[in-house]
């Protein structure tokens, strides 16, 4: 049934300092993908606005029966640095986000929303500013159901990743990474001295040294 008022238990067990958010803040996310497999959205899931970059701390709602009922839940449970992250149980069709939801989810700081599934105006999701992840758009929306079947800040699946309140959701133009506050800790000062290497390997490939002489050719030395 639906969460009247949202679980504490994952947001108040698993709390993210603001360093490590600060930290992620730094990372390139595409760095990410050269030494994790799990918790890439799929990339049908894409940024509906240019050049944003999301980093924060998932609030889920998971909304069945096209109830729109659930998202005005899950908008009143945000909080500052949230990203609302909305399951929609497979439903591609019905739009849950469109101009007020993200009025209202911005208005209480959120920083972004990732919808598996569709939104709706477009135009005003683009004006507004906040950063949207969806499959694509439609003209038909979800209805004031006020069902039993819905539920906030609860474990989802988003795109093929489970999502838990209070994982952290890492997003740009490139695409989806939702990690727990443990995996992004480990992965973040990795990602961060690969990053720092990058600008030399650049600039030695763009001065004409030989590629086998800058980048990593294999353990064997020679091939028969």
């Amino acid at each position: 049934m639906m969460s009247r008022v949202p679980s504490s238990t994952s947001r108040q067990t698993l709390p993210t300092s603001a360093a490590l958010l600060a930290k992620l803040h730094r990372v390139s996310f595409p760095t990410i993908g050269h030494y994790l497999e799990e918790g890439f959205v799929d990339p049908a899931i894409r940024s509906l606005l240019a050049n944003v970059r999301v980093v924060g701390r998932a609030l889920t709602v998971c909304i069945a029966d096209a109830d729109a009922v659930a998202m005005n839940h899950a908008l009143s449970a945000l909080t500052p640095g949230d990203v609302l992250v909305v399951d929609m149980g497979g439903d591609a069709v019905h739009a849950s986000v469109g101009a007020v939801t993200s009025c209202a989810a911005l208005s209480v700081g959120a920083v972004g929303i990732v919808v598996d599934g569709v939104v709706t105006d477009i135009v005003e999701l683009r004006e507004g500013g906040l950063p949207i992840f969806a499959r694509g758009t439609s003209v038909l929306t979800t209805k004031r159901h006020d069902g039993d079947n819905s539920a906030v800040n609860v474990p989802v699946v988003v795109g093929g990743v489970s999502v838990s309140p209070g994982d952290i959701v890492l997003a740009d133009d490139n695409g989806v990474l939702v990690l727990t506050p443990d995996g992004a800790a480990d992965i973040a000062d990795l990602a961060l001295a690969s990053d720092a290497a990058e600008p030399e390997t650049l600039a030695r490939l763009r001065a004409g040294e030989p590629v086998a002489d800058v980048l990593y050719m294999g353990d064997k030395t020679s091939r028969s």
